[in-house]
């Protein structure tokens, strides 16, 4: 598991909850790379690749597959509880864990979060028996293709590499992988996980004990804002933070922001 921060020594043990960055899809653990740098030194960042992503070896999975797989990296690494920060897909998984084991989790940030009201008809039809497949093998031949033909066209017409901030749709589609497998399985597997669970997480809102920041940009063209505002109403001990300018990637795009509501969520659980 990738850790963003020194080990401490043994003689001193940081105070702080260790924070956990959960990407989305597709996506990677380097997304969160902005907003690690910008969180004060004393609390520990993990941000892994999910499976089914970049360097992981296991093969992608359903949210409680997810969710287990986080909790074995907590084990792993020694930790008892620590702040989930979930982007899109990644926090349908924050939430999972959260609600399959509440004691491990201290705190939530979710980001640009699913949650209830955020499927349209493309989530239906990506997910479909029988147009899933060819939607997801087109799509996973020719967008990478594409898109990295896309950003290579506009890098040279700026003469200079993008800033972490700018096109990130089209790098992040151009740049996505899995060294393991093959990236339309690992769509096809989510798509149709969100598709047919997303009723049963919506209705474990409720049960979720952490305290949880829910961050949004109302001109996300991904998730609506209602599904912000819903999971802020739901979640017992919530409250809705709208950011601008950002859309759907607000790690790359406003990760300071992002920083200060992880410090101040970790500041008042200490």
């Amino acid at each position: 598991m990738h850790r963003s921060t020194g080990e401490p020594g043994p003689e001193r043990r940081p105070r702080a909850t260790p924070v956990v960055f959960l990407h989305g899809q597709p996506g990677a653990g380097s997304d969160w790379d902005a907003v690690v740098r910008a969180l004060p030194t004393h609390l520990r960042s993990f941000a892994p690749d999910r499976p089914g992503y970049r360097t992981s070896p296991h093969p992608a999975g359903s949210f409680g597959d997810n969710a287990r797989w986080l909790l074995d990296k907590l084990d792993r690494a020694g930790l008892e509880d620590a702040i989930l920060v979930g982007h899109s897909y990644g926090g349908g998984v924050a939430l999972t864990a959260a609600a399959l084991a509440p004691d491990r989790v201290r705190g939530l940030v979710l980001v640009s979060s699913v949650g209830p009201g955020c499927l349209d008809g493309w989530d239906t039809l990506l997910a479909a028996p029988l147009a899933g497949p060819v939607c997801a093998l087109t799509a996973w031949w020719l967008t990478p293709w594409f898109a990295r033909r896309r950003v290579a066209r506009i890098q040279r017409t700026l003469q200079r590499p993008l800033e972490p901030h700018e096109h990130v749709n089209w790098e992040a589609w151009g740049n996505a992988r899995h060294e393991h497998g093959a990236m339309w399985r690992t769509f096809l597997t989510e798509q149709r996980e969100l598709v047919r669970t997303l009723d049963h997480l919506d209705a474990r809102l409720e049960m979720i004990t952490a305290p949880s920041v829910v961050i949004a940009d109302p001109v996300d063209k991904m998730i609506p804002l209602a599904t912000a505002h819903a999971l802020s109403t739901r979640i017992p001990q919530s409250r809705l933070v709208l950011v601008g300018e950002g859309g759907h990637h607000l790690p790359r795009r406003v990760p300071q922001t992002i920083a200060e509501e992880i410090t101040r969520l970790a500041e008042s659980l200490d």
